[in-house]
């Protein structure tokens, strides 16, 4: 068992990761260690695959890995030191710089950053060996530099040193800059502030007085504008570091030679400029109205808003006001595309951060907001803190903080949507402020409202003056006096639909189906629909609800697996039937698993479940064989091969995305494609492209490998993604020469958004139907909207501004009468909030009794946990397949499952050092009074107030019992 010790030593260096993975050194440290067998060429593996901040980090979850050796941590701190990194051992034996001084290092380390593509025109070889001279450098560093410089040319050999020379302890700045003087690169001394002309921050000479001591090198930078590099400046160090720094140094470089080689560069804000159309639809905007711009997709709507930006803050600046800009999405990708894309060009003159789920940035977005003046996030973060306002709580955001708020994808301004929430405070204010003023006092100040959008769609619409009605309305919520559209020429696609042949025959399905039949006749269940629909997946849904609340088993499994049977047909309808295969045997291996536990006794099984596993192994092998010929191969399939052999064959270079319906559609997809010889012979390179959130039974892509697959797609080494509707709206895609949407259509937005991906010239779209998808018939209906909707924007236009302010006014007060009522139901629902003695929780498959609402706390207002020792004898644990990313104070450490069925009853989260159950209310049946509930998907939806936990007394409890060897949980 770790020693007390220990486990201060875990957890500094858990604090310290962030910074850690960017200084260490993996592959210099590894000599210098003793690791078990194979751990250090995994690490060496990871150094070669995935870079040196993912080496490092696997280097140091080895290192915590328990059990420990005697004197495990000093030894880590040896090895640090003698591998050249003595700045990671500064840290972890806590000789931390000065703030100031950290904070001044990080600006320097920003500004080589910002600077790097004129500082690699340097004399790579001349300026490494003054750096060795003055210990800047190691001998392996230089090796490094040399050889790098010799094997691809002298830009990369200085990037090299770039990336090497900034990890030095602080103090190394004045010494580089002097080096850069005596070895004759004044243009580049100057550039980074050798000039009398440059202003330094605040203490910063005191800083450039200290020596520069033994200097860490670590992973290549990639700073931006070398080839082939997407880094931000702020992935060199923990973000939360850098921001503060960047916020205490901003600089006026007005006049200044650096400033003026940035503006040579297009990082100058004034040399944004606009077209005829975007400066048409900007100029409302630009004399401070409320608008909402509604352009294609490709046609520069974030350009407009950008400058828009700079106009607005220049002005306020001018005045003598504040400024302060907030920029919201609704995907986190677009995030990091905005602050390091589009909004770059601002980050010389203004202060820019970013902030979404994603984020590493330790300190409160309300503390962000008032150090920045632009900030660019999710909507939640905004609407969490805006509720943090209003409820008094400290470290709040008011919207009368903000001067400019920018909404993108502004369409989802409606009932429900984070967007409306946040707009429905600014329109309560607004009509407060017009009884402040009829009462003569001050109005609160509200910021002005900029939305953005390609299509704000006709809401279902049947008619020209209800789809008119759905747009005023999301002009009213986002209070806009005008929508403006602009005089540009729409370019028109080449566009096909391809109906396709039902089988002849279908031997698969037919196996499938006859499976099903099967099993209704085991359960007596009666469906009303066809098998393989969408119709019938709603009906197992209901039964396996009703089950489980009627505490019938043997329907509510047999449900389960129909709900999985009449997936697998339809995956059979959208892609290989071996695909379909796959899902299927992959769901039975899951739930065969569930009934062994890790000491291999198997958990009891049902008489029912006995007979759904023997099923399914009596009908496997016809499956297999029936799987492996393509004679019975489902005609969408066919057309699609068909389409992109000719698009690939026809084009000099084709590049496309087909947009499908589920993740498991565009992973399959991918593979086929990548499977096949003759997409290969003709120079397809495929890749699938999903979403990030764990919804689904598919493990989500990382945003990391998002901006992957998007890098590789835009420098050609992709030329074709398969992607679901995340790839729809919003994301910065390589224009593309034809796109086709699988089996998959929703509504006109999802169609405009998906035609604007083909911005190319002669660009194509195709929609290819599968079967029981009706996505043809969607289709025309959706065309049809399309021109229904550009109507009524037109017809809208044309209103008389009093007649359109009127209607505006009219809805805008309608919204906030439903809000009041929806609040007052909301209230009269609280007021019923039972006591979490009268809630008690089943096991959702066995009905086993588990605990009481009174054994529930929660953690952080989000993660339920039971942490009573008798629940501990109730489940137990297995490995989590798909280990989730730390987020945060916690992290996922298995699964927890019902030591009498196998039911998943939740995780095993690691929370700030100490294992606890946390339980995901879905697979449970709620019994509130008596009244049961299986259709609880999230504990919000419980009218229910657990109690807090209490992480003093239980870490107590178990420190309390650390000297039992035995004691695991109290």
């Amino acid at each position: 068992m770790a020693s007390d010790n220990d486990e201060i030593y875990e957890r500094r260096i858990e604090c310290l990761r962030p910074r850690l993975q960017q200084i260490i050194k993996a592959d210099e440290v590894l000599p210098h260690l003793q690791l078990e067998s194979g751990r250090k060429e995994q690490i060496t593996q990871k150094l070669n695959t995935e870079g040196y901040k993912s080496a490092a980090d696997l280097l140091i979850s080895v290192v915590v890995e328990r059990p420990h050796t005697v004197g495990w941590f000093g030894a880590f701190v040896n090895a640090l030191i003698h591998g050249g990194n003595a700045h990671a051992a500064d840290y972890l034996q806590l000789n931390l710089p000065d703030p100031e001084v950290e904070a001044e290092n990080d600006y320097y380390v920003q500004l080589i950053q910002l600077f790097s593509p004129s500082l690699q025109d340097m004399k790579t070889e001349e300026v490494s060996t003054r750096c060795l001279a003055q210990r800047l450098l190691t001998n392996a560093d230089q090796e490094k530099i040399l050889a790098e410089k010799t094997n691809n040319g002298n830009k990369r050999g200085a990037t090299e040193l770039l990336n090497r020379i900034v990890k030095c302890r602080p103090g190394w700045f004045s010494e580089f800059r002097e080096i850069l003087r005596v070895t004759e690169h004044k243009h580049l001394y100057e550039l980074i502030g050798g000039s009398p002309e440059c202003k330094k921050p605040k203490n910063v000479a005191a800083a450039e007085e200290k020596p520069a001591e033994s200097c860490q090198s670590e992973e290549p930078m990639e700073i931006s504008g070398t080839e082939g590099s997407q880094n931000d400046a702020t992935d060199l160090y923990l973000s939360a570091d850098l921001s503060k720094s960047m916020n205490n140094l901003h600089l006026d470089l007005s006049g200044c030679p650096a400033a003026e080689a940035a503006g040579a560069t297009g990082g100058d804000p004034e040399e944004i400029s606009l077209r005829d159309y975007q400066m048409e639809v900007a100029r409302p905007a630009l004399e401070g109205e409320n608008i909402i711009i509604c352009l294609p997709t490709g046609s520069g709507k974030t350009r407009v808003a950008v400058y828009i930006t700079q106009k607005h803050l220049d002005s306020r600046r001018a005045e003598g006001k504040p400024g302060k800009v907030v920029v919201l999405v609704n995907k986190i990708p677009l995030v990091e595309q905005h602050f390091s894309t589009e909004f770059s060009s601002l980050k010389l003159k203004y202060k820019v951060e970013r902030v979404s789920g994603d984020s590493e940035l330790k300190i409160s977005f309300a503390n962000i907001v008032e150090r920045n003046d632009i900030i660019i996030c999710t909507a939640q973060i905004l609407e969490n803190y805006l509720e943090r306002a209003s409820s008094g709580e400290d470290e709040g955001v008011k919207l009368s903080d903000l001067t400019l708020i920018i909404i993108d994808e502004c369409h989802h301004t409606q009932k429900g949507e984070v967007y409306n929430h946040i707009m429905m405070r600014y329109l309560k204010q607004k009509h407060k402020n017009k009884r402040l003023i009829k009462e003569q006092k001050q109005p609160v100040p509200l910021p002005q409202i900029l939305g953005l959008t390609a299509s704000p769609g006709v809401g279902g619409a049947k008619t020209l003056n209800k789809a008119e009605e759905h747009i005023l309305r999301i002009c009213a919520n986002l209070d806009v006096s005008k929508i403006m559209t602009g005089s540009i020429d729409k370019k028109e696609l080449r566009k096909s639909i391809l109906p396709i042949e039902p089988r002849k025959e279908d031997p698969f399905g037919c196996v499938v189906k006859t499976i099903m039949t099967a099993i209704h006749e085991h359960a007596r269940l009666f469906p009303t629909c066809d098998l393989g629909s969408q119709n019938y997946e709603q009906w197992a849904v209901q039964k396996e609800r009703e089950a489980a609340k009627d505490g019938d088993q043997t329907v509510r499994v047999c449900a389960e697996y129909l709900r999985r049977y009449n997936e697998g047909l339809i995956l059979s309808n959208t892609i290989r039937m071996c695909d379909a295969l796959s899902f299927l045997n992959k769901f039975h291996e899951e739930q065969i698993k569930k009934k062994t536990s890790q000491d291999e006794q198997n958990i009891e099984i049902t008489e029912t479940e006995r007979f759904l596993f023997n099923l399914f192994k009596d009908k496997k092998e016809e499956l297999e064989k029936l799987a492996k010929d393509p004679t019975y191969e489902n005609d969408s399939l066919s057309k699609l091969r068909t389409k992109i052999l000719q698009e690939f064959s026809s084009r000099q270079e084709a590049r496309g995305i087909i947009f499908t319906k589920t993740r498991h559609s565009a992973m399959s997809l991918s593979q086929w494609i990548e499977e096949n010889p003759k997409f290969a012979d003709i120079g397809v390179k495929p890749s699938y492209f999903i979403g990030g959130g764990d919804q689904s039974d598919t493990k989500p892509m990382t945003a990391a490998e998002q901006k992957d697959v998007l890098k590789r797609f835009k420098t050609g080494e992709l030329n074709l993604l398969i992607a679901t509707t995340v790839a729809e709206e919003g994301l910065d895609i390589k224009a593309c020469n034809f796109v086709i949407r699988y089996g998959h259509v929703t509504n006109e937005i999802a169609m405009i958004q998906s035609q604007g991906r083909g911005r190319a010239e002669d660009s194509t779209y195709t929609v290819v139907d599968v079967k029981n998808s009706g996505v043809a018939e969607k289709e025309y209906v959706n065309e049809y909207r399309e021109k229904m909707m550009n109507k009524a924007i037109q017809k809208i236009k044309k209103y008389d501004q009093s007649v359109y302010n009127k209607q505006i006014t009219e809805f805008q007060i309608q919204a906030i009468m439903e809000e009041r009522v929806r609040q007052a139901n909301q209230k009269k629902k609280a007021v019923k909030d039972e006591n979490p003695s009268a809630v008690k929780f089943s096991c959702r498959n066995c009905t086993k009794y588990i605990c009481s609402g009174e054994d529930i706390e929660i953690i952080e207002n989000m993660h339920r946990v039971n942490v009573t020792p008798q629940f501990r004898n109730l489940f137990i644990q297995r490995e989590n397949v798909s280990l989730q990313e730390r987020r945060l104070d916690y992290e996922t450490n298995g699964v927890i499952a019902c030591s009498g069925c196998g039911q998943t009853w939740g995780s095993m989260m690691l929370y700030r050092g100490i294992e606890l159950p946390c339980l995901h209310v879905k697979n449970f049946v709620v019994d509130i009074n008596t009244k049961k509930y299986s259709n609880c998907t999230r504990w919000i939806d419980l009218p229910v107030k657990f109690p807090d936990f209490d992480y003093i007394e239980h870490a107590s409890l178990m420190a309390q019992g650390s000297d039992d060897e035995d004691t695991e949980w109290p």
